[in-house]
């Protein structure tokens, strides 16, 4: 942590412990970021986990498909985990069981969708037969040794997202999960403002909350306003509707059957995840769709396109997905065809906004009409704005706060709300992952770090990719790469062959062929010094390879290609 930072987090003070019985919080993920929640709650020799998300790769993380948290922890304390339970089914909150679960195999308790999803997740890694799935209802209760658990349900933009309270021998902590407060939700269940009044009336000792929208004021919109929205879409569209979004909103999804059966379109799902969370939701139930509503994709070339939806996958412009290769003519069954209206129901996350632009870009050459959030009103966050926080500190009235799940601004912008609702600046913790809470019924302090981060995914190697593979991707990316060849004779390390020069990713070779010819002969007089009829230890021979050409390319070019030398023995 640097200076200034450490400076900016004394601000707030922390009281000093007790020997009193204490109640460890840890979090994994989540703080100071965007993805990959997970939280540890620890009394004694009792572990609870709650979330266990993932995180899109930033764009310094070439070849990277997942990030989730580092669990050395977890794995060190195995034995003590009761369960993991789960708030909600988008990525960022369990987007990392299937990696986790490998290692270590506890019960997961959640709500019928997030479990469906998640069995979605376990299949697709052969690990669905291994896993003990426990579902709840936002109404039950549970108890896993030390603690006893509620849940409570809670707006967002999937179905049945709940919030978790956590009844310690020490006191009670809230996690709000995401939510925000909807009064005209789609399913017509608004968040349980009882329980969690009850909850404050009985006191919480430690929250919390979601931070995503801190920085915005007012209220976060319903998500019926959205509805209107596409409504208003489908009414004046003449040709083919293509709508993207999250697979996961099911809310929104829902909205756009109605407006096809509204308007007698005919609605077919791409996409692999999208195809997944469609059928699931329908078979649990949280999807309505009349028998004929769904057609297979081929059975759109037989239809008027004034008859057609096309509900995909790709609202952020990832590489795969079917909106970017529709975009780029390369889908095997869906190409953009001119007029079709083209609608990306959702915002970019953070670092997804050049792919998002990229695409709509794509689609706009192809003759679309695109309709994007910056320029309308087809999404909604799912995530209370300040307003929404400041009624949820009120109704819970904690002690302590932790804010979560955002980047370092919007924990700060949550602080500051907090201290307007009346929570003393002095238990407002700003920490970062892997920082240890504890709390006694009277106290809160530091207690120390233990090992987070980030874990690489990439493919099937989990871990395997770090940050010298990062670098070395990074100066591929950059400057290309040179491979030099020589052949040398065993017995006196003559030169018998080369040096061959080949490059990739620097120079076109046969615009440059002056270069690459001068850079062999400086490179073959260099070796001729270092060798000179002697036997020498070719690692070292290697590294004056290395250090000649790369001062050599730096001179005549100015850049810094990777360069791999092959010596080879005769």
């Amino acid at each position: 942590m640097s200076n200034a930072k450490s400076k900016r987090r004394a601000k707030i003070k922390h009281v000093t412990g007790t020997t009193a019985a204490k109640l460890q919080i840890i979090p994994l993920g989540g703080i100071g970021e965007i993805g990959k929640n997970m939280y540890v709650l620890r009394f004694e020799d009792e572990i609870i986990v709650i979330d266990a998300g993932m995180a899109f790769p930033t764009e310094e993380m070439f070849g990277i498909d997942v990030v989730i948290p580092d669990i050395t922890y977890l794995e060190e304390n195995k034995d003590k985990i009761k369960a993991i339970l789960l708030t909600h089914g988008h990525e960022d909150h369990i987007g990392g069981l299937p990696y986790i679960l490998k290692k270590i195999n506890v019960p997961i308790y959640g709500t019928k969708l997030t479990l469906g999803l998640v069995e979605i997740k376990l299949r697709e890694h052969h690990l669905l037969a291994e896993c003990s799935l426990q579902v709840i209802r936002p109404e039950d209760k549970l108890e896993l040794g030390s603690f006893k658990i509620e849940f409570f349900h809670v707006n967002h933009s999937i179905p049945d997202s709940v919030g978790i309270a956590v009844k310690t021998p020490v006191g009670t902590v809230v996690y709000t999960g995401d939510f925000k407060f909807d009064q005209t939700p789609v399913n017509g269940k608004p968040a349980d403002y009882y329980r969690l009044a009850k909850l404050g009336e009985r006191g919480v000792l430690v929250a919390l909350s979601d931070s995503t929208n801190a920085e915005r004021p007012g209220y976060t919109l319903s998500e019926k306003e959205v509805g209107s929205s596409i409504m208003d879409i489908f009414r004046t569209a003449r040709q083919r509707i293509i709508l993207a979004t999250f697979a996961s909103n099911i809310h929104r999804i829902q909205q756009v059957i109605d407006a096809a059966l509204l308007h007698k379109r005919k609605v077919a799902v791409v996409g692999r995840s999208m195809v997944s969370a469609v059928s699931i939701a329908q078979e649990l139930g949280y999807l309505h769709v009349p028998e004929g509503t769904i057609v297979d994709v081929d059975e759109l070339d037989a239809l008027p396109p004034r008859k057609v939806v096309i509900l995909t996958t790709g609202s952020q412009g990832e590489p795969m997905s079917a909106l970017t290769r529709i975009s780029l003519s390369e889908h095997r069954k869906v190409e953009i065809m001119p007029g079709d209206t083209v609608i990306i129901a959702a915002n970019p996350i953070p670092g997804n906004e050049k792919l998002v632009a990229r695409t709509i870009n794509n689609l706009f050459a192809s003759g679309a009409n695109v309709i994007y959030e910056s320029v309308s009103g087809v999404h909604v966050s799912g995530h209370g704005s300040q307003e929404d926080l400041k009624l949820m500190l009120n109704l819970l009235k904690p002690k302590y706060l932790i804010p979560v799940h955002g980047e370092y601004r919007h924990l700060i912008h949550h602080a500051r709300l907090a201290a307007k609702v009346g929570i003393h600046e002095d238990n407002i913790f700003i920490v970062e992952n892997g920082q240890i809470l504890e709390f006694t019924a009277q106290s809160a302090r530091m207690a120390g770090t233990v090992d987070s981060g980030h874990v690489l995914v990439d493919g099937l190697g989990v871990g395997d990719v770090g940050n010298i593979v990062l670098r070395d991707r990074k100066v591929l990316s950059e400057d290309g790469i040179f491979i030099v060849a020589m052949t040398i004779a065993k017995e006196d390390g003559s030169i018998i062959a080369g040096p061959d020069i080949y490059s990739r990713g620097f120079v076109y070779v046969r615009e440059s062929e002056k270069l690459l010819d001068e850079a062999k002969e400086h490179l073959a007089q260099t070796l001729t010094k270092i060798i000179n009829g002697k036997k020498t230890d070719w690692s070292v021979v290697k590294n004056q390879m290395k250090d000649s050409l790369s001062r050599y390319i730096w001179e005549k070019m100015h850049r810094r290609p990777m360069i791999l030398p092959i010596i080879m023995e005769s």
